[in-house]
């Protein structure tokens, strides 16, 4: 079966150049971790690479994933998002069965 990587959109890329990530030699990790109220949640948070990673580029900005994630975060889209309740970084994941109602932990 082809595993497709996930997908970062330009809002995000935009919010990671605003933030001035790469100025500063970071890039967003995105991985995947046990626990969470539905079994995994992600832990998104600003990182040097590693050589492992697959690195996601756009507009001068880097996301990264590291291996043991990625199968977890195929065909997922990073995004950025921007509500009343507050700004952040949301994946959006066709792999999650279910997720809790603040979006940081899924189950498959």
């Amino acid at each position: 079966m082809l595993m497709l990587p996930p997908t970062v959109t330009p809002r995000a890329f935009e919010r990671l150049s605003e933030i001035g990530a790469a100025a500063q030699g970071k890039a967003l990790r995105v991985a995947v971790e046990g626990g969470g109220c539905s079994g995994f949640q992600y832990e998104i948070d600003l990182d040097e690479p590693k050589d492992d990673d697959l690195v996601l580029e756009g507009s001068g900005e880097k996301v990264l994933i590291d291996a043991v994630s990625l199968p977890f975060l195929a065909s997922a889209t990073i995004d950025f998002s921007e509500e009343l309740i507050g700004a952040r970084f949301v994946i959006n994941n066709p792999n999650a069965s279910s997720s809790c109602g603040c979006g940081t932990s899924f189950s498959i």
